[in-house]
């Protein structure tokens, strides 16, 4: 499986209305402590534009309202990946990203056969406190060097003046949230990331 090199993650349906008609092809959507109902609704809302416009929808962590609202990728962290039923999620032929930050978190993603690994912080991020010290660029490499052909994604303060960097170490995909939901042109910014990261899209 390949991934888009731009892995836009947002917290609203209303992002997603902004963000992905500009030319997004990946994008998760990142609810936290949020009703059902609403949740639903915003899932709703989200697949209809991402159809519209031929880009991926992701969602993260509910995996059991992600499947009845047939959608088909998820992503999960450990703790949820602990208590999700993944042969569920295989049964519906959704496809799995999880988060890693630490050896025995790897293995316990590879465990579970995932479409592809995330692996954070890469740099200091400001979106949440965090337990890990950022990982590093080199980590990336080790890695990439661990999983092989499993697509990897590198998420963690990770700007459009990083990319480089970024792949270059390993990483298929950078995640990014503030770099462009903080920006003071969240419209501008996602072309800035499509036309860094078009020379990886054409690997």
């Amino acid at each position: 499986m390949k991934l888009d090199p731009f892995y836009l993650i947002v917290d609203s349906a209303d992002w997603i209305e902004r963000l992905i008609p500009l030319g997004v092809k990946l994008v998760q959507l990142r609810m936290k402590d949020i009703a059902e109902s609403n949740l639903r609704s915003h899932i709703r809302a989200a697949k209809a534009v991402c159809h519209a416009h031929d880009c991926q929808l992701i969602i993260n962590d509910y995996w059991q309202i992600a499947l009845d609202e047939g959608c088909d990728f998820i992503h999960l962290g450990q703790e949820d990946l602990a208590e999700a039923d993944v042969s569920a999620i295989r049964a519906a032929h959704a496809r799995l990203g999880v988060s890693t930050h630490d050896e025995a978190e790897l293995e316990t993603a590879l465990d579970a056969k995932p479409d592809y690994v995330a692996l954070g912080p890469v740099w200091p991020t400001v979106l949440k406190q965090m337990k890990w010290a950022p990982q590093g660029l080199p980590k990336l490499s080790t890695w990439k060097a661990t999983i092989g052909d499993i697509p990897l994604v590198a998420i963690g303060g990770v700007t459009v003046e990083r990319l480089d960097d970024v792949f270059s170490h390993g990483a298929d995909s950078a995640a990014v949230v503030t770099d462009i939901t903080r920006h003071e042109n969240p419209e501008k910014r996602p072309q800035e990331w499509l036309e860094r990261t078009g020379k990886w899209r054409q690997c």
